[in-house]
């Protein structure tokens, strides 16, 4: 049987990452979309997964260029999923700057933690504030790299698996090599969708960044993700390479 734990371990501390990471990561929903509150206008599954997805991208690259390089892997997912969420966050806030005419500012705080600057003074009545000042920048960076290095491990951790498991290849013999690490991808993005659905259900809405009052919620988010990743982990490590022949 080809079931190491330390494969396991590895994509629960990753979904244990990517739980927690999305509580970095400024979302701001239909309200920021309107310029109404700080953040991306977009939804907490939606944007943490279209970073985690990019971090796979990078994850899966880098585990197939360097055939297969732990620390590689790591840093390069941590790294692409990190550079989504920036360039998102910096073209959105030339839209809100120059586009509908805001400036970038948080009702949450009064003084931005990194600049200093005062934001109470830039909110429209009414709102929560407008694009990502740079608290919430920095804040969603840090969660991007947080969550892109869980993706990552769950991908190696998948791929280091299927690789050595005979029963795929001949599942999967049509398929040009190495289809286990697309096979390795696929899966990741599942457990990396139940990370990311557990942790959207615990903000509960929208959220800021590492400054907003939702952030103190990330200890529940560790211990769903961890039950989550556990069981899905299981399913990805025994489940499905039994039900393929590779036991």
């Amino acid at each position: 049987m080809m079931f190491d734990i330390l494969l396991l371990v590895y994509i629960v501390l990753g979904g244990i990452f990517i739980g927690a990471g999305v509580h970095f990561i400024p979302v701001g929903g239909a309200p920021a979309a309107m310029s109404q509150a700080t953040g991306v206008g977009t939804g907490t599954t939606m944007l943490a997964a279209a970073s985690g997805l990019t971090g796979l991208i990078g994850a899966g690259s880098a585990y197939a260029v360097s055939g297969g390089d732990f620390a590689y892997t790591i840093v390069l997912g941590g790294v692409s999923a990190a550079l989504m969420i920036s360039i998102l966050a910096f073209i959105a806030n030339v839209m809100y700057v120059y586009g509908a005419g805001v400036p970038l500012s948080s009702a949450k705080i009064k003084y931005d933690p990194i600049t200093k600057w005062r934001q109470d003074l830039y909110v429209s009545r009414g709102t929560e504030g407008h694009g990502t000042p740079m608290v919430s920048f920095i804040s969603g960076i840090i969660g991007a790299l947080i969550a892109g290095i869980g993706g990552a491990l769950v991908f190696f951790a998948l791929a280091e698996t299927y690789n050595k498991i005979g029963g795929f290849a001949a599942t999967f013999q049509s398929y040009p090599a190495p289809y286990y690490i697309a096979l390795a991808a696929a899966f990741s993005i599942g457990i990396f969708f139940l990370n990311c659905v557990m942790a959207s259900y615990n903000i509960g809405g929208t959220i800021e960044g590492f400054h907003d009052p939702k952030f103190r919620r990330i200890p529940k988010s560790v211990a769903a993700s961890f039950v989550v990743s556990l069981v899905g982990g299981l399913f990805a490590l025994l489940i499905l390479p039994m039900l393929t022949g590779g036991f």
